[in-house]
């Protein structure tokens, strides 16, 4: 919280009247009172005001000049009583009375400007200043009180000039440079407002504020250590300063010390319960304990002792969207809204809630309410375009992004998101996507490799491995069907495996993945640079991103080059642009050769498809054909809505014209959105289907549903995920059409790890032919379906520890090609 500072300091040589002890030491002359005999009306008034007695004082001056009227020291004298009374027009006139007797008074010339200055007349008071230091150019009092009204009149420029002024006279003078530092840092010049702070706590080391506003800019800067101490010793001045204390809460926040952050803000409530903002943030602190109800309650609390606070409702919400509570996220943005129906930040959430949830067009609404009230919002912008993506709506998302990305150059994920986006887009050919994928790393990774540090690794080829995986999905997440598989057999007499991981919530997943781990970092209260540090000091041999371009990813981090031997895999299933990540696991047939040019890393093929699966518990057994019984055929997907395209529906439009009593199931939770789904039918009837040749919905869990299918289909370009070996392991043969390498062979790479590549087409064409051909076969179908999942369970898909084995004799034969570099 930022202090305005306004103080009036008159030079040695000026006598100062009353009790104007502006500034301690030897700057200020002390108030001269005559010896106690003498008790004239005048020393009896001077008396009075030092003693605080100011209607005595008044008597007593009023006296005074009754008996004297022709002395402008005693108009001077009462106009120094309303002065200090607020009476701020009496004061003016007194000044003025005491010009007139003596227009070289230039002490009331001085008040006079402090008078009008008070009185909000800027412009007199800048002329009485200005007319002072033509009379006295050394007077830096007089520098000093023109710089502040000047800023009152928003002329920043000509404050920072006289203070500047001010420091020329008086070298060290701590109260210019505390001013000019509250300039600077309104202006945003986080160094220069330092600079001056530091001179300010240099010639004042008790300047409280000034303690506490550095401590709040270094906070701002993410310096946390120096906000840290700053915050310290503003306590060691006030002991119970509470906003002091709940600044140390914040920052033990930042760093992640739940407990810490406890102890502070428990202490500030103490001094003050009902302290809001400190409430929340105590909130924030149960949190990040996974102490969930304690967080709702505090939350809950804080709105209660000011339900206008939108943080309180921000942060409830968040904590009830992450709990899956989302009505009752969604309930308590609007209550929050009703208190504050100007707080972008509550749109925005809600806006996010909505969207989760699939309704679409409330979720559109509330992004734009958010536009409307803060159109600098970058995140609202991003956002918006994830909305859009959702929808198929590509022009728009695009947009978006590209309005967050110009709005904050520095905001990277907003261009993750954007490459992201990229990836589903039909019309984008491989070469056009991968350079946009080259000028992330222009924008926001190269600038890093003039400060790669040199490594200090033990070389020795044979030894014992530090192995760390960096993601943000340590917890209920698709990942877990590929990563657990892998990082639960690893041999830890070869490998020494750090999980770094980036979470807001834990959950019965998490605490898996801690027991495979031997050493397990949080990183959410790390910045990038400080991430990097640790992993560098960790001393990993081989770090593997686990993320690429998907939301909470650390690619800044993996940027600067923390590890020797750097590696992406896995969560994203493209090129992370980064040419700092030496390698990109993946397979001969998802990256087959002639496609390196694709991809900025080294791509390393394994001899096994790059993925290893783990089904999900509870998914039960693989059922009949359905056509058996039926007298349909169901060809289906349970695809997300953004990797349909007109080009996919066109491809099962036509083989829905081709196969007689063919029903379409597309079957995600983006189609819970009643008017999504109706776009969607609406898309087939251009093509001549029928409503009732589809079958558009969502089931969750999704087991029954793919039990109900006869044959699955894959999308493309962007090709499915987690679903297509869901769909096998239930039985279903899908067809896939291979197209650009990495997100668009997926299906390519599974189907030849089961052994039926025979169901992968290269043509549009070839994929309508292959899905007929299957459905014209019934038998077929069922003895396919039948044997399906042992197939499966027999193949490389689920062989554990084959898999384990081939990515540890990866990682083995990189760390000594970098071995053999080093040399």
């Amino acid at each position: 919280m930022l202090n305005w500072f306004k103080k009036y300091f008159f030079p040695t040589h000026q006598k100062t009247l009353g009790n104007k002890e502006y500034k301690q030491g030897n700057d200020i002359a002390a108030i001269e009172v005559n010896d106690a005999h003498q008790t004239g009306p005048e020393q009896l008034g001077d008396i009075s005001f030092k003693s605080g007695d100011l209607v005595a004082a008044s008597q007593h001056f009023q006296l005074a000049i009754s008996a004297e009227p022709g002395r402008a020291i005693l108009f001077n004298k009462l106009g120094d009583v309303f002065y200090e009374q607020q009476d701020f027009t009496r004061a003016e006139v007194q000044y003025r009375l005491a010009l007139e007797l003596d227009a070289s008074y230039l002490e009331a010339k001085m008040n006079l400007g402090l008078a009008l200055d008070a009185l909000g007349r800027f412009q007199d008071a800048c002329s009485c200043y200005e007319q002072l230091i033509q009379a006295q150019p050394d007077n830096y009092f007089a520098y000093f009180n023109l710089g502040v009204t000047l800023t009152s009149l928003g002329h920043v420029n000509d404050a920072k000039t006289a203070y500047f002024k001010v420091l020329e006279i008086k070298p060290g003078f701590s109260h210019a440079h505390y001013n000019l530092a509250i300039l600077f840092q309104q202006q945003g010049m986080g160094a220069e407002a330092e600079a001056h702070y530091l001179k300010t706590l240099s010639g004042d080391s008790g300047n409280f504020t000034a303690c506490c506003n550095l401590g709040n800019l270094y906070l701002q800067n993410g310096q946390l250590e120096l906000a840290r101490e700053r915050f310290l010793q503003s306590l060691s001045i006030h002991p119970q300063h509470v906003e002091s204390l709940h600044s140390l809460g914040l920052i033990a926040l930042r760093l992640h010390q739940g407990e810490v952050a406890q102890s502070y803000l428990k202490h500030a409530l103490g001094l003050n319960p009902r302290f809001a903002e400190a409430m929340v943030s105590l909130g924030d602190a149960y949190k990040l304990q996974n102490l969930l109800s304690e967080a709702e309650a505090t939350y809950r609390q804080a709105i209660a002792i000011e339900p206008g606070l939108a943080g309180a409702y921000c942060n409830l919400g968040v904590t009830l969207h992450e709990s899956r509570r989302y009505g009752e996220a969604i309930a308590i943005y609007q209550q929050g809204i009703a208190n504050d129906i100007h707080s972008v930040m509550l749109y925005n959430n809600l806006g996010n809630t909505f969207s989760m949830i699939n309704r679409f067009s409330d979720a559109e609404a509330s992004y734009a309410k958010a536009l409307q009230l803060g159109d600098g919002t970058t995140e609202t912008y991003s956002n918006l375009a994830g909305l859009f993506a959702v929808q198929g709506k590509l022009e728009d998302a695009e947009k978006s992004y590209r309005s967050a990305v110009n709005l904050d150059a520095g905001y990277s994920q907003a261009y993750s998101n954007l490459l992201f986006m990229f990836n589903y887009d039909p019309d984008r050919n491989a070469e056009d996507i991968f350079t946009a994928y080259q000028e992330y790393e222009r924008r926001y990774a190269l600038h890093f490799k003039d400060s790669y540090l040199p490594f200090n690794n033990d070389k020795n080829r044979q030894r014992r491995l530090k192995i760390g995986y960096v993601s943000p999905d340590y917890c209920r997440h698709p990942v877990q069907y590929f990563f657990e598989p892998l990082i639960s057999h690893h041999n830890k007499n070869l490998f020494e495996v750090y999980a770094y991981a980036q979470l807001s919530v834990e959950d019965k997943v998490t605490e898996r993945y801690k027991t495979y781990a031997d050493h397990w970092i949080e990183t959410t209260g790390l910045n990038d640079e400080k991430l990097a540090e640790r992993i560098r000091s960790d001393g990993i041999d081989i770090l593997i991103d686990l993320a690429g371009h998907t939301a909470n990813n650390r690619l800044p981090v993996l940027a600067r080059k923390p590890a020797p031997v750097q590696v992406s895999w896995l969560g994203y299933g493209y090129t992370t642009g980064l040419t700092a990540i030496d390698y990109y696991f993946s397979d001969y047939v998802s990256a087959p050769p002639g496609s390196e040019h694709l991809f900025a890393e080294q791509v390393w093929r394994l001899n096994t498809p790059v993925n290893v699966y783990r089904p999900a518990e509870g998914m039960g057994e693989v059922s009949a054909l359905p056509a058996l019984t039926s007298g349909n055929i169901r060809i289906g997907t349970l695809t997300r809505s953004i990797r349909i395209n007109y080009k996919t529906i066109r491809a099962w439009a036509a083989i829905l014209k081709r196969v007689d009593n063919a029903v379409l199931v597309v079957d995600s939770a983006n189609y819970q959105d009643a008017e999504l789904r109706q776009t969607l039918i609406n898309k087939f009837a251009a093509h001549g289907i029928e409503p009732s040749q589809l079958d558009i919905g969502f089931h969750s869990p999704p087991w029954d549903t793919l039990r109900s299918l006869d044959i699955g289909l894959d999308c493309f370009p962007h090709n499915s995920g987690t679903t297509l070996f869901e769909t096998l392991y239930m039985g279903v043969p899908y067809v896939t059409l291979a197209g650009r390498p990495s997100v668009g062979r997926l299906g390519s790479s599974i189907l030849t790890g089961v052994g039926h590549p025979e169901w992968i087409a290269n043509t549009e064409e070839e994929y309508v032919d292959k899905v007929v051909v299957l459905a014209e076969d019934i038998p077929r179908l069922a003895e396919i379906r039948s044997g399906l999942r042992q197939q499966m369970q027999n193949s490389a898909l689920m062989d554990e520890t084959g898999f384990t084995h081939e990515v540890e004799g990866a990682y083995r034969a990189m760390w000594e090609k970098w071995c053999d570099a080093e040399q």
